[in-house]
């Protein structure tokens, strides 16, 4: 595809993302290029990462548009995206040339607010703060109450594109071994910051296909995640549910630090999601997990009340930590979803909780970084729950052994990291332990 073609590709894959604006980008992009294998995997790479540099500066360059009296539509939201990118307005504007598979040409106002950016840079000291955070205005008193002074630096790094991290899977492979099966496949990983089963490669590459990845020894999974899952504290032996496991992530991680010994159960109100997860667990070699299919009035967990000795609950969440793999996040994110998220959040954990044995631990997590879904959840629970109590990471026995001190994980009784802090995901996670 000529570079003309890409453009027109991306715009047009831009206007797909935005008819369907309660659908994750991704998910949408996947169905644009099944519908055009046409399209060799270069062209999609670069198709791609244009449309993604659009959804990550979509703010900031609406904003701009809308200063220079252009309309921030797909067509001139990535044009204006290719001058902050370097192109001069005058070839911006070529690339526009109505030719067979160009985009059709600029209008003359069109035009003149691509030729309006000319000199400046993709952020101006006017902008309001949610534009400059790419967050909506209406959740930015959260984000204000989260990180006070550091909001600037933290929402820039949310902007920055993440890394790749790797999961080594120790039932099969030392992190040494995973590391050298990945260099045999060309892949320069290096050893997480923060994780002692996580490998880093930056950069876009094709993991799934090799044999690393297809025997088992490495999964894909945030360095954040991994953490979350290292705190479980899952050890042989042990009875483990995993109570909103999705496709089953952490469950692997948690099976391998139980080294297949004990049960592990993955639950989820999803049986596809738990199907994928099966096929997760056969690669990795896990034998000592079941799934369970949570359904309303399922008299399961009542029947196994108080007997594990160890429950996650990584609750459905608002995601905002994750937006900067997910920017078309910030757009659909509304203030009922923040309130309905809240009021299921708290109803599972008062499910789970009636899991725990006495002295057992019930992990609560997320991937926001929103104070209403995490700190105000978890003291929510404790009036509740007086039966329970927050077990700090600086307590002695919080912290396996292997992870970092308490202050690198967040410095407080919680885990809490950010992309800016530990170069991963947004995630929150609090230990509570049953003490009648």
């Amino acid at each position: 595809m000529t570079p003309a073609a890409r453009l027109e590709g991306a715009i047009e894959l831009l206007e797909y993302i935005d008819a369907a604006p309660r659908k994750p980008a991704d998910a949408v992009a996947n169905a644009f290029f099944r519908d055009r294998r046409y399209i060799g995997s270069g062209d999609r790479r670069a198709l791609s990462e244009r449309v993604w540099s659009v959804l990550r500066a979509r703010s900031r360059l609406s904003w701009w548009l809308e200063r220079t009296g252009g309309a921030p539509s797909p067509r001139l939201l990535a044009a204006a995206s290719l001058v902050f990118d370097g192109w001069t307005p005058d070839s911006v504007i070529q690339a526009f040339s109505g030719g067979r598979f160009a985009p059709a040409r600029l209008g003359r106002e069109e035009a003149a607010a691509i030729a309006g950016l000319a000199g400046h840079t993709l952020e101006h000291p006017a902008m309001p703060d949610f534009v400059l955070a790419e967050a909506p205005e209406w959740i930015m008193p959260s984000l204000r109450a989260r990180f006070g002074d550091r909001l600037r630096a933290e929402m820039a790094a949310m902007l920055d594109k993440p890394t790749l991290d790797l999961r080594v899977n120790l039932l099969k492979a030392s992190r040494a071994d995973a590391q050298a099966a990945l260099a045999a496949e060309g892949l320069d990983a290096q050893p997480t910051p923060h994780s002692p089963w996580g490998l880093r490669l930056h950069g876009r590459h094709q993991v799934t296909t090799g044999p690393a990845f297809r025997e088992g020894l490495v999964e894909i999974q945030d360095e954040g995640s991994q953490l979350v899952a290292a705190l479980v504290d899952a050890r042989p032996g042990m009875r483990v549910a995993d109570w909103c496991a999705g496709a089953g992530g952490k469950t692997l991680a948690i099976a391998m630090t139980m080294q297949n010994r004990g049960q592990i159960v993955a639950c989820d109100v999803s049986a596809h999601r738990l199907d994928g997860a099966a096929k997760r667990l056969r690669r990795a070699g896990v034998h000592n997990a079941e799934r369970h299919v949570t359904v309303a009035g399922d008299k399961w967990a009542k029947r196994r009340a108080r007997s594990f000795d160890r429950v996650l609950v990584d609750a459905p969440c608002t995601g905002t930590g994750t937006w900067r793999r997910n920017p078309d996040a910030r757009r659909r994110l509304l203030p009922s979803d923040l309130s309905d998220l809240v009021a299921k959040q708290a109803a599972i954990l008062d499910q789970a909780a009636d899991l725990v044995r006495k002295s057992g631990r019930l992990v609560y997590a997320t991937c926001s970084l929103l104070p209403e879904e995490n700190e105000t959840q978890v003291t929510g629970f404790l009036e509740r729950h007086t039966d329970f109590r927050i077990r700090p990471l600086a307590e002695p026995g919080t912290l396996p052994d292997g992870l970092p001190t308490p202050e690198a994980l967040g410095g407080g009784p919680y885990l809490s990291l950010t992309p800016r802090s530990h170069g991963t995901d947004g995630f929150f996670a609090a230990v509570l332990e049953r003490t009648e």
